[in-house]
């Protein structure tokens, strides 16, 4: 079994790209074959396997959150980290905090057109740390 913990520092809300950054932790793991899992050590972030291919599918997914999880709804009750805090928190809620990927030939088994994305669910800024955890 091998484990280590990534930093990322995100822009912001919005997705961000960590497939190659887990990859990497999956090949030095030297598993011919077996699991990576990826956890997020966060309540207002999250993981998503997602399209790689067209940065679209991903801006398209931040407008639908945006419509269904506004900034600010006034039946809120958590607001003391700002009008985006308690939208962060349901969004994160509602997709995932952790991700399971198969290794296969020493490498992440992903799909053609699949990416691992640190979805930032916080208008500003983050450090956020995620533990990639392989065992085969």
């Amino acid at each position: 079994m091998h484990q280590q913990t990534l930093e990322f520092r995100t822009p912001g809300r919005g997705t961000l790209d960590i497939t190659r950054e887990v990859a990497t932790v999956a090949r030095e793991a030297g598993v011919d074959a077996g699991l990576a899992h990826v956890f997020i050590r966060h309540t207002s972030a999250s993981l998503i396997i997602c399209e790689n291919a067209d940065p679209g599918v991903r801006r398209d997914l931040e407008r639908f959150t945006a419509d269904w999880v506004p900034d600010g709804d006034p039946r809120f009750e958590h607001d003391v980290e700002g009008p985006d805090g308690m939208p962060a928190h349901i969004r994160s809620v509602f997709t995932q905090s952790g991700l399971s990927v198969p290794v296969s030939s020493g490498r992440l088994a992903l799909g053609t057109w699949q990416g691992i994305f640190l979805w930032e669910h916080r208008a500003q800024p983050h450090r956020r740390q995620v533990v990639v955890t392989v065992q085969g």
